[in-house]
């Protein structure tokens, strides 16, 4: 059964692209996270597509996001030492936060570094590998009304004028009519349309296409802007790092009444005192029904494995790893 709230519905579109991604092209190698994109525009579900080998050699600097100061070191870390003023093109602020970023990046083990003659020098471990291919956004509207209709118009247009993402798609539900309404509504002819139904939960052929989106990426990649790329990698990170399944970082898994719940092979929260999926601000810690876990509960096992919430996180977090792996080459 779809969840009554948009967060519910947010979460069966990620599955859904986890799991079957590309709808017209057949499936393409990628990851799913949401609610990312720039100070201007934020998008509910970012689907960024890889190359497998090149993605095994991302994993080889570590499940974290590498923000941007951190990209800036690593990407041009030289193979050989080198003073990193001289190894690094100006950044555009001053080179004390550099130099933070130098020590900082070392902590992780992404570069190394050394100081010679009072000079902090460094060197890259292994290149930076060029390992994202595409960026697509996807709007959800589950009930797409007129007025939210029109809202999301003006996203999506901007969207397509900015080409910052490679497609933009907008995903609403089915309403088994001929013509879905969300065609006769006013979008931008370069945005898709994919029609959703989630009666059986999250599964691979959840979506079919009601319109085909353009392709907004410059014929050659080489002639999009560098701020750009240097911004949709910094989005691509984030979305390495994050993935779709972080929603337990804004809730309170540590409540009685949270659960996950299973929606065909989608796992959703559900609050069982609501009785239903709540939104990321019902479930907090200010909500009438919060009853946080017993302190007996939160000591369980040795070394401390903490009660049921923490079983929840761990769950999710396999499971965003097992997403991981099966990208890689040899992936299933």
């Amino acid at each position: 059964m779809t969840p009554d709230a948009e967060f519910g519905y947010e979460l069966l579109v990620c599955r859904y692209a986890e799991l079957g991604w590309h709808p017209t092209d057949g499936p393409r190698p990628a990851l799913v996270s949401r609610q990312l994109g720039t100070a201007e525009r934020r998008w509910d579900t970012v689907v960024i597509e890889v190359d497998p080998a090149a993605f095994a050699a991302r994993r080889a600097f570590g499940e974290r996001t590498i923000d941007s100061d951190l990209l800036h070191v690593v990407r041009h870390a030289p193979a050989a030492w080198a003073w990193y003023r001289d190894a690094l093109p100006h950044p555009g602020y001053p080179w004390r936060y550099v130099r933070r970023a130098v020590h900082r990046a070392a902590g992780r083990d992404l570069i190394e570094k050394r100081r010679r003659n009072n000079r902090i020098q460094l060197r890259r471990k292994r290149p930076y590998p060029d390992w994202v291919e595409r960026i697509v956004a996807i709007e959800n509207k589950p009930d797409l009304n007129r007025s939210a209709a029109d809202r999301l118009a003006d996203q999506l247009a901007h969207d397509v004028e900015t080409g910052l993402a490679d497609e933009a798609w907008l995903a609403t539900e089915t309403t088994g009519e001929r013509v879905e309404p969300a065609l006769l509504r006013e979008m931008p002819v370069e945005a898709g349309i994919l029609a959703t139904d989630f009666s059986a939960g999250g599964r691979r052929d959840a979506a079919d296409v009601a319109w085909h989106p353009s392709d907004l990426s410059p014929g050659d990649a080489r002639s999009r802007d560098p701020d750009v790329e240097t911004l949709r990698l910094e989005i691509a990170e984030r979305a390495y790092g994050k993935g779709w399944r972080s929603f337990h970082d804004t809730m309170r898994p540590d409540c009685r009444h949270f659960e996950l719940r299973r929606e065909g092979r989608g796992l959703v929260p559900y609050c069982a005192a609501k009785g239903r999926v709540p939104t990321a601000r019902e479930c907090s810690g200010s909500c009438p029904s919060f009853t946080p876990e017993p302190p007996t509960w939160r000591t369980k096992g040795w070394p401390i494995e903490g009660g049921p919430g923490k079983g929840l996180k761990r769950v999710l977090a396999r499971r965003r790893e097992r997403a991981r792996d099966r990208i890689e080459p040899g992936g299933d």
